[in-house]
This record gives C-alpha cells, structure tokens and sequence, in this order.
C-alpha cells in the first residue's frame, strides 16, 4: 500500500508540474481568482441579509399564531354564552279601552260549520253539543229566526261554544250584504251588524246550441241559474222545451255578484238575443222613470206577455191538442183539447198568466184541477194535479205564482199536467193560440229607453257577429 501512496503522488506531481510548467494556464488561473474572489463576497453578504430577514418574519409569523392560539378558545366560551343565555321577562301590558269591557274568549272557541243538504239547525246543535235553551233565546231575536231556520245548502255558521256545551255567541249572514253576531249575556242578546260590500261584475257570453241549452251555456261558462234565467226571459215568445233546434244561438250580457273575491250568487240578465229557428228575440232591462223595472223588446214592448207559452219549466210533451185522440183509460176516441207536460210528481205548476182562482177542487177526470180566469174571456185550466197551491177560490194570483204540483189524480196512467186555453169558451191550442201583445213604453219613456239601449244593442251585434263570424 505504501508503494501505492507513493505512485499517486507520483502523477499527482507529475500532473501539477505540468500545468505549473504552462504559463498561459497560470495566467488563466490568476485572472479568474481575481474576479471571483469579490463576486464571493457579494453573494454571501446577500445571503447573510436575506437570511435575518427571514428569520424576523418567521419570528413574528410565529408570535401571531401562539397569540390567537390562546385567544380563540376563549373568544368562542364567550359567543356561545352570549347566544345560548336568554333572559325571559314577564311584562304586563295595558289593556286598550275598547277591549275593556269584551267578554274574555278561549282561544278556538269559534266554531264553523258549513250547511249541508238537509242539514237543521237542530242536527247541527247536537252535533256540537250546543244547549238547546241557548238556541232559544237566539231565535227568539228579532230577525234571527227566518236566516237560522231557513238555512241554504253551503251557508256558514259560526258559533263561539264554552264549557258544558254554552253558547256564547252564533255568528251567520243575514243577506248577501250582512252578517250579523248574536252574543249571549246572560239574559240579553247583543247584536253586532257587520257590512259586506258587494261587487257587481258585467259578463258577456255567446254560444250556439249543437245539443241542449245547458250543454251550450256550459261550454260558455254560464252558470245554470243564469240559464234559467235566460228561459225566464224568452220564455213568453220560445218554449225551451220544443223549439230549441241545433244551430240556435244566443249573446248575453249578465252580471254576477262578488264579494271579497269570491262568487256569490248570479245576477240579472243585462240585455240579450237569442236566435231560434231564424227567428230573432231581444230583450233589455230597462227601469222606467217610476221605478218599474221589466224587460223590453227593441220597440219598447214589454218581454212578458200577458200569458206564458207553458207553465211548467222544462217538461215534456207527451200529448198534443187535437180533435180525435183513444183516450189511454177509458179507450174511446175524443177530442183532447188541452196540451199534456209530463213531469216528476211534485214538479210546479204556475199560473200562466194575472187573473182570479175562479175553481180551485176535484173535477171528475179532470182530477184535482185549478181554473183561472185571466179578464177579457181568457180562461186557463190545470189538471191532475197532487196537491194545490196556497191560492183558493176567489184569490188573486200574479202571472207565474205557484198554484198547484203536478200529479196522477183523476184519469191519469201517470204524472203530468193537463193544460188547456180558451177563449170566450171555445177551447184553443195553447201552442199555437195567438197571444195579445202588450202596450208599449209610453212615449214619454220612449226617448229615455232608445238613449239606455243603444249603447248595448251596439254591443250585442259586435259581440254576435265577431263570435259568430270567426267560426
């Protein structure tokens, strides 16, 4: 090994001294130590600097975070106590006057209930376990008994029940416009009247009829009452029971009733024209200067004739008037000199037209029978019938007042009414009999009505012919 040593610094000589030999390469060498030497000191001067600075940051990051360290923690215990510590007070507030002196009420003592059909006071009583002696004294109350007795199908009651079925107080609606509460105090009743305001909402509808009226009225979105309607209306120059033809068409113009948004009943017809087999009617409501409120044609001639074409809604005919018909019972060929209208038993039966019950009784076949005499040798007979009306002999009726319901009674196979229609005696056909047209407007009133229906004649013929064109 020692021989080893010895050779390397052998070439390590050797190597030396031959660079040492050169002195273009120690010239070299000189000048890069030269300038190597400051650019040295440069760079560790730089570092040295660069270094403390990094090091005074360090430092200082370092603090901040042993601070907030041992801050957070009880930062935190004090939010928590802040938001989970509540502090209730019990502070007693004033009563106002007007409060003073009400009656203190349980909370949801007020209960409501919404009729249904063929649903009574009574029943509705018991089902709440009402005291019947309370109910008393309410109906006792001037002006409470007709709204409570008489209740409409979907009416709303409410009553404000205490303990062991007391009542405290019942609240309905008196009207459209009114809704009434009744409070109990002791022996008292306390009333308080409360105004509903109403809104009146003008509606237009056009349709024609493909099918039936109330199919075509739908598909309008009318409502059936203001259908029925509509037949009052035209019933004096249409029977809506055998002239209605596919192709028929009508444009009116109605109002319904609102009340804080929602729909409370139908009102009346406005103006209105119905087309029936080419034929065409109008009809406008028009009040005169003294109050009197009617339907007229464009002439000023009353809508409502002196007698109605049938005075039974809706029926079917189920025999007509001729001179030779089998009778079904006794099966002998006879005249049948009145128009037959088959219909439920019960259906009502209205008097035609203004006159005087001239024979309200039994009359052989004839049954239970009305007869009324209209003035100016118009008289009407009703037959078969399973009860009468409140009119008896003598008594006035106005044109459309109930008189009686249909029936069987006398010779009858089934539920109809036998209708017949003289003049001066001699039996006429009451589908057919040409009616005395009433007087006009005076002509005072006619230069008032012209100006009020103009506007809505105007109307009628746009609305027809814009929804009828577009077809």
């Amino acid at each position: 090994m020692a021989e080893d040593r010895l050779s390397g610094a052998r070439v390590k000589n050797r190597w030396g001294s031959l660079f040492a030999a050169s002195p273009r390469v120690q010239a070299v060498r000189r000048t890069q130590a030269a300038h190597a030497a400051p650019q040295s000191a440069s760079l560790a001067a730089l570092w040295q600097r660069f270094a403390h600075e990094h090091w005074l940051v360090a430092a200082l990051l370092l603090s901040i975070t042993l601070m907030v360290m041992a801050i957070v923690p009880g930062l935190s215990r004090v939010v928590q106590a802040a938001t989970t510590s509540r502090v209730e007070l019990s502070v007693e507030l004033p009563q106002r006057e007007q409060d003073a002196a009400a009656p203190t009420l349980q909370r949801g003592s007020w209960k409501t209930v919404k009729v249904a059909a063929g649903q009574t006071l009574g029943q509705i009583c018991s089902n709440l376990g009402i005291a019947m002696a309370d109910m008393y004294k309410v109906l006792d109350y001037p002006g409470a008994r007709k709204p409570l007795t008489h209740l409409q199908v979907g009416a709303e009651l409410a009553f404000d029940i205490g303990e062991a079925g007391a009542l405290r107080a019942i609240r309905f609606d008196r009207d459209d416009s009114q809704r009434v509460q009744l409070r109990l105090n002791g022996e008292q009743v306390l009333e308080t009247v409360t105004a509903r305001e109403l809104q009146s909402r003008v509606q237009v509808a056009s349709a024609e009829i493909n099918s039936s009226l109330f199919a075509a009225g739908a598909a309008a979105g009318l409502r059936d009452a203001t259908l029925l309607e509509l037949a009052n209306v035209f019933g004096y120059d249409i029977d809506f029971s055998q002239d209605i033809r596919a192709g028929d068409r009508f444009t009116v113009v109605y109002e319904e009733i609102w009340r804080d948004g929602e729909f409370v009943r139908s009102g009346d017809i406005v103006a209105a024209t119905f087309v029936n087999q080419g034929r065409e009617f109008a009809a406008y409501r028009y009040t005169t200067s003294d109050g009197k409120l009617g339907y007229y044609d464009e002439e000023g001639r009353p809508v409502k004739k002196s007698f109605l074409r049938m005075p039974i809604e809706f029926a079917r005919i189920s025999s007509r008037f001729t001179s030779a018909r089998k009778h079904p019972i006794l099966g002998k060929v006879r005249a049948h000199q009145g128009v037959d209208y088959a219909a439920r038993t019960g259906t009502p039966i209205r008097a035609a037209g203004d006159g005087r019950v001239a024979f309200a009784g039994w009359k052989g076949g004839y049954g239970r029978a009305v007869i009324l005499d209209h003035g100016r040798g118009y008289t009407t007979l009703y037959g078969h019938m399973s009860n009468f009306g409140k009119y008896r002999t003598g008594q006035r009726v106005v044109q459309g007042s109930v008189i009686g319901y249909v029936g069987a009674s006398g010779l009858a196979t089934g539920p109809h009414l036998h209708y017949e229609f003289r003049v001066a005696g001699v039996h006429r056909d009451p589908l057919k009999v040409t009616l005395p047209k009433p007087e006009p407007l005076p002509r005072n009133e006619m230069a008032r009505f012209t100006a009020q229906i103009t506007p809505m004649r105007t109307q009628l013929a746009l609305l027809q012919a814009r929804r009828f064109a577009a077809r």
